[in-house]
């Protein structure tokens, strides 16, 4: 993650919020009061105007036909692709930017990928505890096919990662993987730190940045790491399209993820010459429309400045952490570090005795939308010492009336729940 590098102007959030049709919408008589944008991000309608004007217009497949719309097409999606790898800092965006249907499967193609090429019997990798699960179940499945063993940087109680034995943890490791942000306590690791003491110890560092890259400027050179995965739909794009950034030098010794049409330049009887990269790992038709809505997605971010998208959220998130604290106080737990500069804007909580489900249900006939459950992280769960957690997420188009909205309907559970 980059860090601002000069203070930005406060977001005109009324005017942002004129472009997503979604915030509009009423839920049981209430404005909506959208505060899941975690777990996918609504959509503004330059984003939906970009798909629909392709498909209107333009849709053709890409990469084959030779007529006039088909080549437009294609140029459009790499145009896509280039955008997206600009955005992340990319040396060479035309290479090293794979689309995948998400983050999940693009950190499953590198553990089938890098994984069965690099990992052999009794080689040990490293994880987080506060790892999404798709940064955890692919290293599993490969871990009991290869025999080989997970270590664990552990969690500490105000939910930053334990390092002081990180040089023991990655002693001989081949591999890291690591959230650039948790999904359920909003931590902003140091990944650029730990990637440099990983590669010092000669292991390849995995990053998941599903929750960073729509919150916070992001330059995959000044990260340090070999691969970050990401997903459109939590950053203001469209389902069905994810983004696996990895190093060129890497990605061109590694097979095929997927066979089939696309990833190949020539099939014989007795074999086959895979494509170069990045088609290599693009198995079949892509997704065309929303590749160009993810484009759109990213000019719209460029547009509004990820510096000032980043500003806006740590202030939103100090005011809601004093706000339910101030409403609260010791019936509201918040997970995760005290320090709203140390972390993203999601608030995973516990109010008194309630189970976080009851209090989705209940804030829901409020018009306020939060997540409830283990949200896909259940080793941190098991270390927090619950089941699950209530969890509201901010984004851009959020302000301080969303927070007291959020607040009223709390109180409004408590009391119906006495």
């Amino acid at each position: 993650m980059a860090e601002l590098s000069h203070p930005s102007p406060p977001l005109d959030v009324a005017t942002l919020r004129k472009d997503f049709p979604l915030l509009a919408v009423e839920v049981h008589g209430h404005p909506i009061t959208y505060l899941d944008s975690a777990s996918s991000a609504q959509r503004p309608v330059q984003v939906l105007d970009a798909m629909r004007e392709y498909d209107e217009t333009t849709h053709a497949n890409v990469h084959r036909g030779v007529y006039s719309i088909a080549e437009e097409a294609t140029r459009r999606f790499e145009a896509a692709r280039h955008n997206v790898g600009r955005f992340i800092g990319a040396p060479n965006p035309a290479r090293e930017v794979l689309f995948t249907k998400n983050a999940t499967e693009g950190l499953n193609l590198v553990a089938h990928t890098w994984g069965r090429t690099h990992l052999h019997p009794g080689d040990a990798i490293v994880l987080t505890e506060m790892e999404h699960h798709a940064n955890i179940v692919p290293w599993h499945i490969l871990a009991a096919e290869r025999g080989l063993t997970i270590r664990w940087i552990p969690v500490d109680d105000q939910g930053e990662l334990v390092l002081g034995n990180l040089e023991q943890l990655l002693e001989g490791a081949k591999l890291l993987g690591i959230t650039c942000m948790s999904n359920v306590l909003g931590t902003l690791n140091a990944v650029s730190e730990i990637a440099e003491a990983a590669h010092a110890a000669g292991a390849v560092v995995v990053a998941d940045g599903a929750q960073s890259v729509p919150h916070l400027p992001t330059d995959v050179a000044g990260l340090g790491v070999d691969f970050l995965a990401f997903s459109a739909h939590k950053m203001l794009g469209p389902t069905g399209i994810g983004v696996l950034w990895g190093r060129d030098e890497l990605l061109s010794d590694l097979p095929p993820f997927l066979g089939g049409g696309e990833m190949i330049l020539d099939v014989r009887k007795d074999g086959f010459t895979p494509n170069d990269i990045p088609w290599r790992f693009e198995a079949g038709t892509p997704p065309i429309t929303e590749a160009i809505g993810l484009g759109a997605a990213v000019d719209y971010l460029r547009g509004v400045g990820m510096e000032a998208v980043r500003a806006h959220e740590i202030a939103l998130t100090t005011y809601a952490m004093d706000t339910l604290t101030d409403r609260f106080g010791r019936d509201i737990r918040i997970y995760g570090p005290p320090d709203p500069s140390a972390r993203g804007g999601v608030l995973s909580f516990a109010y008194r005795d309630l189970h976080p489900h009851d209090i989705s249900q209940i804030l829901d006939e409020y018009g306020v939308c939060v997540r409830a459950g283990h949200h896909c992280a259940k080793p941190l769960m098991r270390q927090l010492g619950v089941n699950a957690t209530a969890r509201a997420s901010l984004g851009l188009y959020n302000d301080q009336s969303d927070v007291d909205r959020f607040a009223d309907a709390l109180a409004e559970a408590g009391a119906f729940f006495g």
